[in-house]
């Protein structure tokens, strides 16, 4: 761990049951120093494979479970693959841009996502408040990446920005849509990041269990953090 993050206090949550993998049980450690609630020291949290939820900030420390493994985009470093460049040219019609809040249709669009694809996860059923509570964030500056098909909405992809990073929070889409929207996204934040001159793109916990997760590895140069290392 970063020597600038060696004395803040950590507390331990009750294990319960795990979100990613069955048969797991999760806990997390959670930093407790209100201090740490700024760009500045989050931006050295991530770095160490912090992330947020809400205004609270965690890592995974599980008893039995080393699973989940941070994952970064170096965005200089960044070369899309064949079957990338294919989904960008095929979007090339598609409008996006960044905004400080959502659009007013964004429920509807949230909740066919979760009702199609979440079911048996966490975030169901859909509910504004919840979702409120989870995505936002009283001390950084979290921006709404909203893609456009001939004018509707069909992709949001929550975005945490800082001074030398960005970070991908959560994305949800038109689950019927012909197109991969989530590496779509993904992509659009790579590119946001690119034109912003920041160096990393966050994109959370690589989990290989899970088919969920795994395609964060596609994203090349990326790295993952092993042993308070990063590695790519």
């Amino acid at each position: 761990m970063s020597s600038d993050l060696q004395e803040i206090r950590i507390g331990l949550t009750d294990s319960h049951a795990c979100s990613y993998l069955a048969n797991k049980e999760e806990r997390v450690a959670v930093a407790l120093d209100n201090q740490m609630h700024s760009v500045s020291s989050y931006e050295v949290l991530l770095a160490n494979g912090f992330r947020r939820s809400g205004d609270t900030i965690y890592k995974p420390h599980c008893d039995q479970c080393k699973a989940c493994v941070p994952i970064r985009v170096s965005v200089h470093d960044f070369i899309p693959s064949k079957s990338q460049k294919r989904l960008l040219a095929k979007s090339e019609s598609f409008t996006w841009l960044l905004k400080d809040t959502l659009d007013d249709n964004w429920f509807d669009l949230y909740s066919r996502y979760i009702n199609a694809r979440h079911m048996n996860g966490t975030m169901y059923p859909p509910k504004k408040k919840e979702f409120s509570q989870f995505s936002n964030c009283s001390w950084l500056n979290t921006q709404y990446l909203h893609v456009y098909s001939n004018g509707e909405l069909i992709a949001v992809a929550v975005t945490d920005i800082l001074t030398n990073s960005a970070s991908a929070f959560y994305t949800f889409f038109d689950p019927d849509f012909s197109l991969s929207l989530g590496t779509l996204s993904v992509l659009l934040q790579i590119k946001h990041c690119q034109q912003q001159g920041k160096q990393w793109l966050y994109l959370g916990y690589q989990i290989n269990e899970c088919p969920a997760m795994n395609y964060k590895t596609r994203f090349q140069r990326h790295q993952k953090l092993v042993n308070q290392r990063w590695q790519g």
